[in-house]
């Protein structure tokens, strides 16, 4: 399930990649041929990555929603328990054990 997660994410990140360098691509175009000055394009683009922007906070926030309904750690959450396993660890004078790959 984790590897179908990533892979999503990796597809979006691609999606929305795509979809600006196309988005550029067609903005100097009509530059080009005069339907569109410098500045309204840039206006048009600015617009495109405000509103990617805002699409993007909500993907997290249902995301998080997600990974917390499943029981998915966050990586922020796994990595504050291995140092705090590391610390009792110490304070027992516990080995750590090598992991393996």
């Amino acid at each position: 399930m984790e590897d179908t997660l990533k892979k999503l994410l990796y597809a979006g990140v691609g999606i929305a990649a795509e979809a600006t360098e196309k988005l550029e691509k067609s903005l100097n175009e009509l530059v080009d041929k005069g339907k569109m000055n410098d500045s309204e394009a840039k206006k048009k683009l600015d617009e495109f990555f405000s509103k990617t922007k805002e699409k993007r906070h909500e993907f997290e926030n249902k995301f998080n929603e997600f990974v917390e309904k499943h029981g998915y750690s966050k990586n922020a959450d796994v990595t504050e328990l291995r140092k705090r396993v590391e610390d009792l660890e110490s304070k027992l004078g516990v080995k750590k054990a090598k992991a393996t790959a």
